[in-house]
């Protein structure tokens, strides 16, 4: 039986070798979910990155599958620096929102507010997402996530930029932009801060 370590190895760094054949194996077999995840632990970038996209893929496919495994995104993946690890924790956190307990809701913001301190695009834009909708319910996050919205919404990428002040118009229940004027007879709040390899 071929390990899945060795399936996610080989070929371009970019490419996705064969993450969608192991895919189809997990899918197939649950007891090979748990080498998957192993894999995290290689000490191959390129396996790590396809590990990531595998996982995604994994939970549209199985999103119960992905559940027991909560605690270890947020205590092994999330000590990883790694950009694919990183974007890939972002979009798992916002899937897995509604199966996470209040302590691993708590222990995934803190990953995800000393992500939106990297400065990789896909990170930001995705930790972004993952924030602004857990912010809804939680002001206290939301008061620390404003001022970091419009910062955000100044950074020379427009892709950033563009999603932070779209986010920041959400996460202060408004429509107008960061940086447009405000409409005729209203006056602007200021927002204050609160507490706080291969991609």
């Amino acid at each position: 039986m071929e390990a899945i370590e060795s399936m996610l190895t080989g070929g371009h760094p970019n490419s996705m070798g064969r993450t969608v054949e192991v895919v189809e194996l997990v899918a197939a077999d649950r007891s090979r979910l748990q080498e998957l995840f192993d894999c995290y632990g290689s000490d191959d970038p390129v396996v790590r990155l396809r590990t990531s996209s595998a996982l995604k893929r994994l939970e549209a496919a199985r999103h119960e599958w992905l559940i027991p495994f909560a605690d270890r995104l947020i205590d092994e993946v999330g000590t990883l620096d790694q950009a694919s690890a990183q974007w890939t924790l972002a979009k798992l956190f916002l899937r897995l929102t509604p199966d996470l307990t209040p302590d691993q809701r708590d222990r995934a913001t803190v990953i995800l507010q000393r992500n939106l301190e990297e400065h990789d695009w896909i990170v930001l834009i995705n930790t972004m997402e993952t924030l602004s909708a857990w912010s809804d319910d939680d002001p206290t996050l939301r008061a620390w996530l404003e001022p970091r919205l419009e910062r955000l919404a100044e950074d020379p990428r427009t892709s950033v930029a563009e999603r932070a002040r779209n986010l920041s118009a959400r996460v202060r229940g408004d429509r107008t932009p960061v940086g447009a004027p405000a409409p005729a007879g209203t006056a602007r709040v200021p927002v204050t801060a609160s507490r706080r390899g291969p991609r």
